[in-house]
């Protein structure tokens, strides 16, 4: 009897033993991975504070993806009387739908190479992200970088001899919008054409005085359109290329008072071993150059024209054709917020003015591509895209002449504030 007691006790013990090593087990578990989850979040927290730069999933993301009528509408369903009547629902089902998709996958729906993005780095990388969008935004169009063509070794097409900067006779050929070379040979900033003083000032209007305060230059000075060249297989051209529209700018920017420097510099010709992904490297050296000899240079347009085609940079505003703008913000830039609130002054009084004009700001990091964009130089510094490779220079002028209007009225907007502060107003 006293066997069998034994037995009993030890079968019941070893039970309870074995429950609580299980208990200690699950214990041990769960404290392990839950202290494996903080050092992930915590890392991933460090991680995310320096590399990640851009809204990718936040609601500054979704409120840029959509148009301004949404919060219109929801601002209508909580104040009775607050809506604008009759109209289409502002908010798209497929606006929805494609931001919920990024949001939770970070797959763009429009873009099916993004689902091997995740697995192949640099295949995503140089996505560009909605930061603020325009009336004719659209999340699932974005701006198009492509590298020109490798030389075949045909010759180079001359483009249009009857157009200049301003629609008239162009300039000598192979010297559109370029400026005389600086020391050495350097890039330069000079110019007849170029340098503020030329112009229809109107003696009526303020001037800067022949201070210098705006400089525009091009990264990509060859960029060109296929309506105004010969060459059918890449729109770059040595002399109707985006040039005329800097030169352009400055002239109107002039004419309006505000001192303006052009350089059209041609690095394809103008730098030993020229290489295309080196582009911002020489066009930052021209900027640095402009200002160590014009120190109260304040605002700074590196112009471009995108890759895509016409049906999504063109608009029509007065029954006349507009070439769109993108403005692009580097996230490389540590400084890009301030970047990006100059851009945006530019693009609200543009389409306040010119409803459709600008297809919104987009910010780009340096995953595939510069990132940086020689931004860090200025807080007032930008990189716009007038139209892209199917747009006309008569269109794109047009988007050139509303520029200079609203650059001209930020800038002495501006000066009036500095001048009320200074007297204490």
């Amino acid at each position: 009897m006293k066997r069998v007691i034994l037995t009993w006790n030890l079968g019941k013990g070893s039970k309870q033993l074995r429950n609580l090593l299980v208990a200690g087990r699950t214990f041990a578990i769960l404290s392990i991975g839950s202290m494996i989850l903080v050092i992930v979040i915590g890392v991933g927290a460090i991680m995310q504070s320096r590399t990640a730069k851009s809204p990718v999933s936040s609601m500054k993301g979704f409120a840029a993806a959509v148009s301004s009528g949404v919060f219109a509408d929801m601002l209508a369903m909580e104040i009775p009387g607050a809506s604008q009547g009759e109209h289409s629902s502002a908010l798209s089902s497929r606006q929805m739908s494609s931001f919920l998709v990024r949001l939770l996958t970070d797959v763009n729906p429009s873009d099916p190479k993004s689902l091997l993005a995740a697995e192949y780095p640099g295949l995503g990388g140089d996505n560009a992200i909605l930061l603020r969008g325009g009336s004719a935004a659209d999340v699932t169009v974005e701006p198009e970088d492509h590298e020109p063509i490798p030389d075949d070794g045909q010759p180079v097409e001359s483009g249009r001899p009857d157009l200049g900067p301003d629609g008239g006779p162009a300039s000598e050929p192979g010297n559109s919008g370029q400026t005389d070379p600086g020391a050495n040979g350097a890039p330069g900033t000079g110019g007849s054409a170029d340098n503020g003083q030329t112009g229809k000032e109107d003696s009526s209007q303020p001037t800067t005085g022949g201070r210098n305060v705006v400089f525009i230059y091009h990264s990509h000075s060859r960029e060109s359109w296929f309506p105004e060249i010969k060459n059918s297989k890449t729109p770059e051209s040595s002399t109707t290329n985006i040039t005329l529209l800097g030169k352009r700018l400055a002239n109107k920017l002039i004419d309006k008072g505000i001192g303006s420097l052009h350089s059209g510099t041609d690095y394809a010709t103008s730098v030993k071993q020229y290489n295309w992904a080196l582009s911002y490297k020489y066009s930052k050296k021209t900027v640095t150059e402009a200002m160590s000899v014009n120190k109260e240079l304040k605002f700074f347009f590196d112009i471009h024209r995108d890759s895509l085609h016409r049906k999504n940079t063109t608009t029509t505003i007065g029954g006349q054709a507009y070439a769109q703008v993108f403005f692009i913000i580097g996230h490389a830039n540590p400084d890009w917020r301030q970047n990006e609130a100059f851009a945006n002054q530019i693009h609200e009084m543009l389409e306040k003015q010119y409803p459709g004009i600008s297809r919104g700001i987009w910010g780009k990091t340096t995953a595939n591509g510069n990132g940086e964009y020689n931004q860090s130089v200025s807080p007032e510094s930008v990189l716009i895209e007038v139209g892209g490779v199917d747009n006309t220079l008569e269109e794109s002028y047009r988007t050139i002449d509303a520029l200079a209007k609203v650059i001209a009225q930020i800038y002495w907007n501006a000066e009036k504030v500095n001048i009320n502060k200074a007297e204490g107003l």
